[in-house]
């Protein structure tokens, strides 16, 4: 059984991830988990899985994946993301520091959206791969907008990253920061730029997706095959 499971929201992430680990040498096993897609790839100890869209789905299918997998000590967001802000490029990897559920808006108490933190030592894990390696692509740490929000426009962009700092936009990771607080996994947000978060996002998102997750898979290779293990 897998110590670390690895969720993507969609297909059309899951999949290019999924071929990438293949062509790099880390075959995959059927994992029967019930109604989820998964895949088990024993070289790196992880169960990959999808998802769903929206951060009530992936936080109901996640319980539901931990549910089956009571060795999982770990569960790490992986997928696309609109920039916000900041020195990102197409295919750049951003981990997240904080995620902050921005559509989550309490009227009654006034207080700000809530932040969900990372596991320590998952984020210093990845700290220690942007310390001891060189990729053709960014790596970025910083907080993560997360809302079921798809963010086309750059006025709203703007207006999102100026209240939150964000340095990119996506929608499942605090449902996953949930689940994985209350099962008490450690938890960690990735995610690959696809898009400017603007008028052209939709056709970016579609476009770039086999690009740019191989990115995201390269970085799976180092924290698990490459010396840094939890």
């Amino acid at each position: 059984m897998a110590s670390v499971l690895i969720v993507a929201p969609l297909a059309g992430e899951f999949e290019p991830l999924l071929r990438h680990l293949h062509a790099r040498g880390h075959s995959s096993e059927p994992f029967d988990a019930g109604r989820m897609t998964c895949a088990a790839i024993p070289s790196l100890d992880v169960l990959i899985a999808i998802g769903g869209h929206g951060k009530a789905q992936f936080a109901a299918q996640a319980q539901y994946l931990i549910s089956r997998c009571p060795d999982a000590t770990a569960l790490v967001c992986i997928g696309a993301a609109g920039r916000l802000a900041g020195p990102l490029a197409l295919g750049d990897v951003v981990v997240s520091t904080t995620t902050i559920e921005h559509d989550f808006r309490s009227r009654f108490s006034g207080r700000p959206p809530p932040r969900h933190l990372p596991d320590p030592k998952l984020l210093d894990d990845w700290q220690q791969i942007a310390r001891g390696r060189a990729f053709p692509f960014g790596l970025h740490f910083g907080a993560i907008a997360s809302g079921d929000e798809d963010v086309i426009d750059p006025a709203r962009a703007k207006e999102l990253h100026e209240t939150t700092g964000a340095l990119c936009v996506a929608w499942e990771g605090s449902g996953g920061a949930r689940a994985a607080a209350f099962s008490g996994l450690g938890y960690l947000e990735v995610r690959c730029i696809t898009d400017g978060a603007d008028h052209d996002a939709v056709a970016h998102f579609r476009e770039n997706l086999e690009r740019v997750m191989p990115n995201v898979a390269d970085l799976l290779i180092a924290w698990r095959a490459g010396g840094v293990t939890r």
